[in-house]
């Protein structure tokens, strides 16, 4: 039994990841009750769960497409776990980062880098 299938969540947690970088297209961001907070969340193209912005993960992504969110949808990101200092404890946590362009010289993958790069991640 897989502990994190036991107590599953609205929004994307790190454990989701599943130790991957996932390649996502941003389909909305709206403000929504988390707890006690209001917090932006951003939703992905083909995927249920959402991402609870933190001010980091916020920023990177005003950072690489302007503070305005709604220019986001259609914009590709990357989600990677990584571990933070969260009240002077290691914890896991999900960042943002751009998504590097393909370049059109690359061959295309093979069907096994396919799979080894599927995108097939549990919050689909």
């Amino acid at each position: 039994m897989n502990i994190n299938d036991t107590f599953p969540s609205k929004y994307l947690k790190a454990s989701d990841l599943q130790g991957r970088d996932v390649n996502v297209t941003m389909s909305r961001v709206v403000m929504e009750d988390v707890g006690d907070d209001h917090r932006p969340i951003v939703y992905f193209e083909g995927k249920q769960k959402g991402l609870v912005l933190n001010k980091t993960n916020a920023n990177t992504i005003a950072g690489m497409y302007g503070p305005e969110t709604e220019v986001w949808p259609g914009k590709p990101i990357t989600l990677f776990p990584t571990q933070v200092d969260f009240q002077g404890k290691a914890t896991e946590a999900i960042r943002v980062r751009l998504r590097p362009p393909q370049l059109p010289s690359d061959p295309p993958p093979t069907t096994r880098e396919r799979e080894e790069l599927n995108d097939d991640i549990p919050f689909a």
